[in-house]
């Protein structure tokens, strides 16, 4: 009986990981796109400044962090020092900088596709860099993902979504978000180096580090450079309270998912993680389409589902990889 109870405790904290990360990145989403579309107030204004987004998300994160380890981390010795994070910091401002500007040229289904194929990438680097060697069903998951992006952006996208865009320019909203991709894995490569250097670091520290150079980058960004905006867009919450809490609530949903992606990845591991996070952009999607006004024809749900299909097969053959583990030890 014990162990039946402690395995439905389990289940209830898997079920309320899910429902957290949904939630939070789905409204995010929702949010996201509604700030590149929608036109604010009387005089229909545009929110052109999507860059200053990443600032606020990375000021609210910090202070989030902040709060977290007064909270309920423990006091010890051996962590990253904050310096550490300056180069990952870099890549991590430029590349969701690079993703959010995107939606002035692409819709906000077609951004979701592009950066669900960060597998592309790291897979090039294995091959032409490392000389790692792949299993043919890796090559099936990547000629799927692939496939499936390369088609959805070369349908034509309907004129209601189209009439949304504030710049439509598909090859340089795409061009964007591999530039994204590119830019995260050399983000996510240094995290796990530095990880590896500093083992008492934690999930909260880094955190707080990177968005603590990210908040100083995005500044000097923002306001000390002049077509950076910043003071534009503080003019524009000022003038549209509508706006300002549309980022605040987009700001908090970030920071919300990602300590419920912390607690999945300490309690059920990475792929659990990976497979939530990847169900989540697909429902995503369909919200998007449903609720803002992007419909998408039937050849590009085609698209949609043949993406899905070679990352719901990745992450299967990455279960079958840990199982496979498990057994030999």
């Amino acid at each position: 009986m014990e162990g039946q109870g402690a395995g439905i405790g389990r289940v209830l904290v898997l079920a309320f990981c899910v429902a957290g990360i949904w939630s939070a990145y789905i409204t995010q989403g929702i949010l996201q796109e509604t700030l590149s579309t929608k036109r604010f107030g009387p005089d229909k204004k545009r929110f052109e400044h999507l860059s200053f987004l990443n600032l606020a998300q990375n000021v609210v994160c910090f202070v989030w962090s902040l709060m977290m380890i007064k909270l309920w981390s423990r006091k010890s010795t051996g962590g990253a020092p904050y310096w550490s994070y300056w180069s990952a910091s870099i890549t991590n401002t430029i590349g969701p900088a690079m993703g959010i500007e995107a939606l002035k040229y692409i819709s906000y289904p077609a951004q979701v596709l592009a950066k669900s194929s960060k597998m592309i990438p790291v897979m090039l680097m294995g091959t032409l860099v490392y000389g790692i060697k792949y299993t043919f069903p890796e090559y099936v998951c990547t000629f799927l993902v692939a496939g499936g992006v390369s088609a959805f952006a070369l349908l034509k996208t309907s004129s209601k979504t189209i009439s949304k865009l504030a710049h439509p320019n598909a090859p340089l909203g795409y061009g964007l978000c591999f530039l994204n991709l590119a830019l995260d894995g050399f983000t996510n490569a240094t995290q796990d180096s530095i990880s590896l250097r500093y083992p008492k670091t934690s999930a909260w520290d880094i955190m707080l580090g990177m968005n603590l150079w990210g908040t100083i980058y995005n500044v000097v960004y923002m306001f000390a450079w002049p077509h950076g905006g910043g003071f534009e867009a503080v003019q524009f919450c000022k003038q549209h309270p509508e706006a300002a809490w549309d980022i605040f609530i987009y700001c908090l949903c970030g920071a919300v998912g990602q300590n419920f992606i912390f607690l999945t990845i300490s309690r059920f591991g990475s792929l659990a993680n990976t497979t939530i996070t990847t169900t989540r952009k697909f429902v995503s999607i369909v919200v998007s389409s449903l609720l803002s006004g992007n419909p998408l024809s039937s050849k590009q749900w085609g698209c949609v589902f043949m993406v899905f299909s070679g990352l719901s097969y990745q992450i299967y053959l990455k279960w079958r990889k840990l199982q496979k583990k498990k057994k030999s030890t």
